[in-house]
């Protein structure tokens, strides 16, 4: 099975995110990693955009694909069979919920769900419970999005901030392939 795995810039969440690449190759699924130019072009705190790319490179054995002409062609000719999109930026979020399609990671995602198959999405925002929660319900309620279980990761100091239960990745994505979505979808976070 060919999965998309495609990244946005939640930089904290990178290391959450290597993991459940390497799980999913590791059990033998063939994984296309697919970025947000940012996350490969961009050094922050968390690391440098240079070896996180070099790093999903090797694990996956496929170049990142960060140009959106080029994630253009998982709609007619390099077709998956399901997109993961995790960590999904309310950046992302609210693209994907009002039609905008100026990315890498929303043109493959606009590709896929044109195949009619299923993208699984990792929210990870500190706007989750502000302005994007509409964009998030938006998407709860459209056919073939499916989202990994997610909670308030900081309610004290972020009241808005949602983040993905990253290890319910791969039985979300068991749920999305028989047109389910993960139940519950709101778990609690607690901060390990």
């Amino acid at each position: 099975m060919k999965i998309g795995f495609a990244i946005t810039s939640s930089y904290c969440t990178v290391e959450k995110i290597m993991e459940q690449v390497l799980n999913l190759v590791e059990l033998g699924y063939d994984v296309v990693p697919i970025a947000s130019p940012g996350v490969v072009l961009c050094d922050t705190r968390f690391g440098k955009g240079k070896d996180f790319k070099e790093i999903l490179e090797r694990i996956t054995g496929h170049e990142v694909v960060s140009d959106i002409i080029e994630a253009e062609r998982f709609g007619p000719k390099d077709k998956l069979d399901l997109l993961v999109v995790a960590p999904a930026t309310g950046n992302f979020i609210a693209k994907l919920a009002n039609g905008i399609t100026d990315s890498p990671v929303t043109m493959a995602t606009k590709a896929t769900l044109r195949n009619q198959k299923p993208i699984v999405i990792g929210v990870s925002t500190n706007d989750g419970l502000g302005m994007n929660g509409a964009n998030i319900m938006k998407l709860l309620n459209t056919k073939n999005i499916y989202f990994i279980p997610f909670g308030q990761d900081n309610y004290e100091k972020k009241p808005n901030s949602l983040i993905s239960h990253f290890d319910m990745l791969l039985p979300t994505i068991e749920e999305a392939l028989s047109d389910r979505q993960i139940q519950p979808v709101l778990k609690e976070y607690k901060k390990k």
